[in-house]
């Protein structure tokens, strides 16, 4: 069992071979603590599944150890797997006021309330957890209230910087000037641990305020209805989409309940106070087509967003010929298909789409190489991690970075266990990581039995058989099938499929499972005959 002896360790259970599912552990003097619990989203690799989370059974092991997790912001692959897994870890959360109420709703909505201790702290907090001096820095992102964390040991100090970028013109917010950042560089930093996303972006990331030209001259220019998607987090777009619906005489309403959760929480926490009134649906179906703008969730293709059903014609927004749809989001990797899939929808209706391809509409919550090299100049660490990008981000960042002088770069994946300190780092062994998958209310392991049979039903489609027996000796057999590509000449193949049944059923006297075994081998070839496809078959013997 691995306890940090004295020596400064660094583990990633998410995160680091990927963007989203973050989860990073450190550990020292017997003790660890967790930065960030969140959670990524399904794929075409997961039939069924909406939320992937991290294999968290190292911690679980250890929980006896385990002395508290530190939140560093409230986007969904920061703190979404808190509802499903933090209770079991028996410890309590940190986090600053703006992230405390968005996790408040989800322990709310699980009934976890009374289970999970959650500690409300300022977004530059200091303070002391076993052998960690926490210090917390904000920094600009595309969420309220990012903070890194400055984390102090007897073995050395980590900048954790979570998700960040530098904008001088934020909107909402006052992130942390360069002068308090460098005079954390002159207490010195032996690692950063850093946000890799956009590590091979030439150019900045663009400040937040400077979307706003570009959003009145594209919400100015729309002659019908307005529907603008944009990331629910972004509660500075959101003020700035207020604005921007003021200037151009537009009435706002909100579609998502995502949305209407950022803005409760956000107003809660003081912010958005001159957010104008909102209308329901039915009003704002009832204003002029021209004096109406919507803000709906959507913008990455999600299937039960608004945007979705807006575009399928389903929802109580309507949109027709002339109306426009304004994307202030960037696509997300992985989403391309979805999102086009809606784009295709809107065109067939001759309803406008205006994305950032187009006009200044959006910019990143990420740093770009000119960031980087500031973040680095101000803080000289003497070893860079990167975290929070695929492994193209991270050796990229690595790469990066030595090229501005930083003195060592350490290339880690999920499961890496990485002594940091003392001495050069390096990494120690390999442990256990992973994925766990939420399907329907069950958490299962992502390679396990369900997921995988999911994965071949889907890929091969399914073949039942039953056989009937009367005294032993074959009777009668019934086949049906879901997903076989054959959509002609079903009697024949079906036939065909009875005739492999009978004769394996027929074969010399042999036990259940044996015979079970030639029934499901001489259905499949038939079916792998007709198809090329190995389909799942199963087999039911009834005797009478």
């Amino acid at each position: 069992m691995t306890v940090p002896g004295k020596e400064l360790l660094f583990l990633a259970l998410g995160g680091s071979g990927e963007i989203g599912m973050n989860a990073n552990l450190y550990g020292c003097d017997g003790k660890w603590i967790m930065l960030d619990l969140g959670v990524s989203f399904g794929s075409q690799d997961y039939p069924g599944i909406d939320i992937v989370m991290p294999d968290l059974e190292f911690i679980e092991d250890r929980k006896a150890d385990l002395l508290g997790i530190i939140l560093t912001h409230g986007h969904e692959d920061h703190i979404g797997a808190i509802p499903y897994l933090a209770a079991d870890l028996g410890v309590p959360l940190y986090a600053n006021r703006f992230t405390a109420g968005l996790i408040a709703h989800k322990l709310a909505e699980e009934g976890l309330e009374k289970e999970v201790e959650l500690k409300v702290v300022d977004i530059d907090a200091q303070f002391r957890i076993g052998p960690f001096g926490i210090r917390l820095m904000p920094l600009a992102h595309s969420i309220l209230e990012m903070s890194a964390a400055v984390i102090d040991t007897p073995y050395g100090r980590v900048f954790h910087t979570g998700d960040w970028k530098l904008d001088d013109d934020p909107v909402i917010g006052t992130p942390s000037s360069a002068a308090a950042l460098t005079a954390v560089g002159d207490e010195g930093v032996d690692v950063l641990v850093c946000d890799s996303t956009n590590a091979f972006n030439a150019q900045a990331s663009g400040t937040e305020g400077g979307v706003r030209d570009g959003l009145l001259a594209a919400v100015g220019a729309a002659k019908g209805r307005v529907v603008v998607t944009t990331f629910a987090s972004n509660a500075a777009r959101l003020d700035t989409l207020g604005q921007v619906a003021k200037a151009t005489g537009r009435t706002l309403c909100v579609a998502g309940r995502s949305l209407d959760r950022i803005l409760g929480v956000a107003r809660t926490a003081g912010y958005l106070k001159d957010f104008p009134a909102t209308v329901d649906f039915d009003e704002a179906m009832r204003l002029p087509r021209d004096k109406v703008m919507i803000v709906a969730t959507g913008g990455q293709g999600e299937p039960r967003a608004a945007l979705a059903r807006i575009a399928e014609g389903i929802h109580q927004i309507k949109l027709e010929a002339g109306d426009t749809v304004v994307f202030s989001s960037k696509q997300i990797p992985g989403n391309e298909i979805a999102i086009g899939r809606i784009m295709n929808q809107l065109a067939a209706r001759d309803i406008l789409t205006v994305t950032e391809k187009q006009a200044h509409i959006h910019v990143s919550g990420h740093p770009g190489q000119p960031e980087l090299a500031a973040l680095y100049g101000w803080l000289r660490p003497r070893l860079i991690v990167p975290v929070h990008g695929e492994i193209r981000h991270m050796h990229e960042q690595a790469r990066f970075a030595l090229e501005q002088r930083v003195p060592d770069a350490l290339v880690q994946e999920n499961g890496d266990l990485v002594r940091l300190a003392p001495g050069p780092a390096r990494i120690l062994e390999r442990v256990r990581s992973g994925r766990l998958i939420l399907d329907g209310d069950v958490i299962l392991p992502a390679d396990g039995e369900t997921i995988n049979e999911r994965r071949k039903l889907s890929f091969y489609g399914q073949i039942s058989v039953a056989v009937v027996l009367s005294r032993g000796k074959f009777a009668d057999s019934a086949i049906q099938y879901r997903g076989v590509p054959v959509e002609d000449e079903r009697e024949a193949f079906l036939d065909e499929m009875n005739a492999a049944a009978e004769k394996a059923a027929k074969s010399p006297a042999r036990d259940r499972d044996t015979l079970k075994e030639a029934i499901r081998l001489g259905v499949r070839r038939i079916a792998t005959d007709w198809t090329g496809k190995k389909p799942i078959v199963d087999v039911l013997i009834l005797d009478i």
